[in-house]
């Protein structure tokens, strides 16, 4: 009966085969135009995007062209070859001017961005910034030095990409509270550099500014998602650069480029005014912190950023001024140490590095106690993984929406995008075979409930709780162990994320770790490549091994780790080590 009605109300011609077809034919086609609209307006967006960064190198050219025409006797290349420690003092007594070190930098800076495309915005501010800094009485910790930032931390006139179109467009009214502290301390901020779409990836490609090359070997990647920092002071384009580290994005980069990275604890240094596309996920720590070249830089960049103006301008931060009694102490140290997680067997450099950085710290005196990181199965699934999707990925999934995911990025992607019913039945399938991977799996359902993320935030508590009664049991000042290394393989940063291990730890416990470059990869650690297997036999052992491969003379770093709000003894224990391993090299 209600057929009959319905049809009475519909024109009866609608019945006919041909008009039903038509009908489905031009609706598909409706969909296809639509999205293809869609599409083409998100190319239409990257291009002015890249139009827009084309025409800031292009004005970068014409500033340093300019400075070099009215200034030829300009010592260029002793500026670069200055570190950031003794520019600082050359700057202050004024034996070199601002002038002649940020035109140097941005000649070096358009040279390396165009090797390995690292530059993706000039901060045009920077020659105001130069001329209010001859009018100041007072010259700052950082008077003169040029500073490089990471995309995602704002900077007023310009955007804040994310690598993601959604964010294109969007200038910035202000400065972030970090870059507000880095010139009131005469720092200037003179470009912003690339990131991996989304930054939940450390490799450093997007579909906005394209890969990132490490300056190393262009076969590498420079990591990430601070990998446009790592490439651009690696390369010597940069004296001083601000990334961010969620799981090892200071860290990996600094690792993979042979440079010195420093974490912070979560709070220790303002995230006001930066762009994350896990805004409000607590159970895991991101903070913001310096890339430089050595040590010295880090901790001149620690004690200008740790002053009033940052406390007055952040309240959250505690105000709690750099102590240079503890790093500039020669106390003999009591350290933690580990040459493997348990997790991911470490490549034959990474527990060479720390085996060899042992023995030095060792014969200079400090007493080296063996130390396991606890239940770390469980750290990196259930409290890493399961915290830092505990939305089961719903947020980053969302980000896709409306923009182009990177071909970096599918394998990583794909799997966060299953239905929750779909990973938690493949992990099922994949327990007897790759145990490890099933928990993943199953990690990446998240929580489900609020009750469970209150339980999984109770648990992240007793976790580090544990971890210090251990760290205290044994008396221990800092901790040394290794950093994911040497530099990848373009493509398995993707495949990999779990990789993140050795770092991601110290966020999960919100503890202050940095990476020092200690060594480079020999042809023995390559010879003993070829006999890597790692814990589980996986796919991931064996995409580990090939994503390492062919790394022959670029850089091995190791960690070094310290209890909460002491930025300044792990930098203390970061100089003891990097003062060390030059000591070594000299010797060579």
């Amino acid at each position: 009966m209600t057929q009959e009605r319905l049809w009475q109300i519909l024109d009866p011609s609608w019945a006919d085969p041909r008009v039903l077809s038509a009908l489905l034919c031009s609706s598909a086609a409706a969909v296809v135009l639509l999205k293809w609209l869609g599409h083409r307006q998100i190319q239409q967006k990257m291009e002015e995007a890249r139009r827009t960064r084309d025409l800031a190198l292009e004005r970068m050219e014409k500033a340093a062209s300019k400075f070099k025409q009215e200034n030829p006797g300009t010592q260029t290349a002793h500026v670069l070859s200055l570190t950031m420690v003794e520019l600082a003092e050359k700057l202050k007594e004024g034996s070199l001017s601002p002038e002649s070190v940020l035109y140097s930098y941005i000649g070096k800076a358009l040279e390396v961005t165009r090797e390995v495309n690292c530059v993706v915005d000039f901060i045009h501010g920077c020659e105001d910034q130069l001329q209010k800094l001859k009018k100041q009485k007072e010259k700052g910790l950082l008077y003169g030095i040029p500073i490089s930032i990471k995309d995602h931390i704002n900077c007023k006139g310009h955007f804040s990409s994310g690598g993601m179109v959604k964010f294109l467009g969007q200038v910035k009214e202000e400065d972030s509270v970090i870059v507000q502290v880095l010139k009131s301390q005469g720092a200037i901020p003179f470009v912003k550099t690339n990131i991996p779409q989304t930054m939940i990836n450390y490799d450093c490609s997007n579909l906005i500014f394209g890969q990132t090359l490490n300056p190393l070997n262009h076969q590498k990647t420079s990591g990430g998602s601070s990998g446009g920092e790592g490439a651009l002071i690696a390369g010597g384009g940069s004296i001083l650069g601000i990334g961010s580290d969620v799981a090892g994005s200071i860290r990996l980069p600094s690792s993979f480029c042979g440079l010195c990275g420093l974490k912070p604890t979560g709070n220790r240094i303002s995230k006001l005014g930066v762009i994350s596309p896990l805004i409000g996920m607590k159970s895991v720590t991101g903070m913001l912190g310096p890339m430089a070249r050595d040590v010295g830089s880090l901790a001149l960049c620690m004690k200008a950023l740790l002053c009033e103006e940052m406390f007055q301008l952040d309240p959250t931060v505690p105000p709690i001024p750099f102590d240079e009694e503890v790093y500039t102490s020669t106390k003999p140290l009591r350290i933690g140490y580990y040459e493997g997680d348990g997790y991911f067997q470490p490549s034959p450099s990474m527990k060479r590095a720390v085996q060899q950085t042992r023995k030095l710290l060792q014969d200079a005196g400090h007493t080296l106690v063996p130390f396991a990181p606890p239940k770390i199965d469980y750290m990196v699934d259930e409290l890493f993984t399961r915290g830092i999707f505990s939305d089961g990925a719903a947020h980053l999934v969302d980000c896709f929406k409306g923009d182009i995911m990177d071909p970096n990025l599918k394998s990583q992607f794909n799997t966060y995008r299953l239905p929750a019913l779909v990973k938690r039945i493949l992990a099922i399938i994949l327990k007897p075979i790759y145990p490890r991977i099933a928990r993943d799996l199953g990690a990446l359902c998240g929580v489900g409930s609020a009750k469970n993320l209150w339980d999984q935030h109770g648990a992240v508590a007793v976790y580090c709780t544990e971890f210090i009664a251990k760290w205290r049991k044994l008396r221990l000042d800092v901790i040394l162990c290794p950093v994911l290394g040497p530099a990848f393989n373009h493509g398995y940063a993707g495949k990999l994320f779990a990789a993140t291990s050795y770092t991601n730890l110290y966020n999960v416990l919100n503890f202050p770790a940095g990476v020092v470059p200690v060594s480079t990869v020999t042809r023995a650690d390559e010879e003993e490549l070829k006999h890597y297997r790692g814990h589980y036999g996986d796919p991931w052992d064996k995409r580990l091994k090939e994503a390492v491969e062919g790394a022959v003379g670029l850089p091995v770093a190791v960690q070094c780790v310290a209890l909460p709000w002491q930025e300044e003894l792990c930098l203390r224990f970061m100089k003891e080590v990097e003062t060390l391993t030059h000591g070594v090299k000299r010797n060579m």
